[in-house]
């Protein structure tokens, strides 16, 4: 039996190469169903590279922590997108959190998703004028 659609947040972390000209690269990406989950997912990434961070990546990193997260919490209850960033030498790490509503695909097993998922590439972002 199928569940009803469910509210909750679509996590992605980036990663961006400040120095070549291709865009950003999808680094993972995580399905939380409550806000304080999507924050915590942040949360602990971010404490998880903090010691491997260059001084002034890991004061954003801190800050975020310790002032930021109370607003991304604040707006994701709003049901607002936050995106959360930090630049280490000459590479932007950013976590996006938007609110989505999920729907449940029939053959998915547990957190397992189905072999038809890995078809599917991250389009580029197109920047600039088009």
């Amino acid at each position: 039996m199928l569940k009803q659609p469910q509210w909750g947040y679509w996590c992605e972390c980036w990663t961006e190469d400040l120095t070549e000209q291709r865009g950003p690269a999808l680094l993972a990406s995580f399905d939380a169903y409550s806000a304080p989950q999507a924050d915590r997912w942040v949360a602990v990434a971010l404490r998880t590279i903090s010691p491997a961070l260059d001084a002034d990546a890991s004061d954003e990193a801190w800050e975020w922590l310790y002032e930021g997260r109370i607003e991304t919490r604040r707006a994701l209850l709003r049901a607002e997108p936050c995106t959360v960033s930090v630049t280490h030498a000459k590479t932007r790490i950013t976590w996006t959190i938007r609110p989505v509503l999920f729907l449940q695909l029939a053959h998915r097993q547990e957190a397992e998703l189905p072999a038809c998922a890995y078809d599917f590439k991250p389009r580029p972002t197109v920047s600039g004028p088009r």
